[in-house]
């Protein structure tokens, strides 16, 4: 098969990039994704949850380590661990008059200990422990069909839940203490979000990994919060933001022998760095 190579004839390129069916999965499963995360992300940064997210992530290493040492699929065993940190984060951690001072501390303690799990599964389970190890990082090169029609049912509950609950969820991440006033129930909506959040960072992680999914979930939403205050165009703008660095990452790693993952994140931070810089620099200039 002759070495693949970027051109300046744009449709040449496209029809190479699809040419391969795992390619098609990739940029399936991958647009998916960046739905997904474009929205759930724009309320995790929006209620100050980016460092929840990022332990959500994490702990799917303790839980498909514990579901293959005890012979069952690790799926199962990152979606009970996520579920329970989501749960445990919810339980001891936000509370209203505290702002996010206890939720730091639940989340940090959940994290550390879900760690000290996994290691310790590893330990006791003696085998080879690269399958665990690849949730990390994920496949998203190597996804087959049932992958893409798990992602595709788990961003359609997911973003579906979210428009469910979106205006009281908004109202309560704004100002959660005029929201309780007015009988929105904050501690619930709270539980709800994270539960929704847990189960699709479970079922994702696998495909994507940890680095990715995390990525998705801050980086272009901390970008849009940046560049509107207008909520619904925040929204659509996360997630065009997320589709872009999806799609242009892919695009790069075909062509390159450089991992999907880097050139993702790196577009998406370095969009997100430039938007503060000039976001800095007009505050500067501003008052001259």
């Amino acid at each position: 098969m002759p070495e693949p190579g970027p051109s300046w004839d744009v449709v040449a390129d496209i029809q190479l990039l699809l040419q391969f069916h795992f390619m098609q999965n990739a940029f399936l499963a991958g647009t998916l994704v960046a739905l997904l995360a474009g929205t759930a992300g724009y309320f995790v940064v929006l209620r100050g949850q980016s460092f929840a997210a990022h332990m959500l992530s994490q702990v799917g290493f303790p839980g498909a380590a514990a579901g293959v040492l005890v012979h069952v699929s690790p799926v199962l065993g990152l979606i009970v661990f996520c579920v329970g940190a989501a749960v445990g984060i919810a339980a001891i951690g936000r509370e209203v008059d505290a702002g996010q001072r206890l939720e730091s501390a639940a989340i940090g303690s959940i994290l550390a200990f879900s760690l000290g799990l996994g290691f310790l599964f590893v330990r006791l389970y003696g085998g080879s422990a690269q399958g665990i190890y690849a949730f990390l990082f994920g496949t998203i090169l190597g996804i087959t069909d049932r992958d893409v029609q798990l992602t595709f049912a788990v961003a359609l509950v997911t973003i579906a839940s979210l428009a469910a609950i979106g205006r009281p969820l908004m109202f309560a991440s704004v100002d959660p203490d005029v929201a309780q006033a007015r009988g929105v129930p904050v501690r619930m909506l709270s539980l709800a979000f994270l539960l929704i959040l847990a189960l699709s960072v479970a079922i994702t992680v696998q495909i994507v990994g940890t680095l990715l999914i995390f990525a998705l979930l801050v980086a272009p939403a901390a970008s849009a919060l940046q560049l509107t205050a207008r909520q619904g165009r925040g929204i659509a703008l996360s997630v065009a933001l997320s589709l872009a660095f999806t799609w242009l990452g892919l695009a790069l790693a075909y062509f390159t022998n450089v991992p999907v993952g880097f050139f993702i994140t790196t577009l998406a931070f370095v969009f997100y760095l430039a938007v503060r810089l000039v976001k800095t620099r007009r505050t500067v200039v501003a008052p001259a």
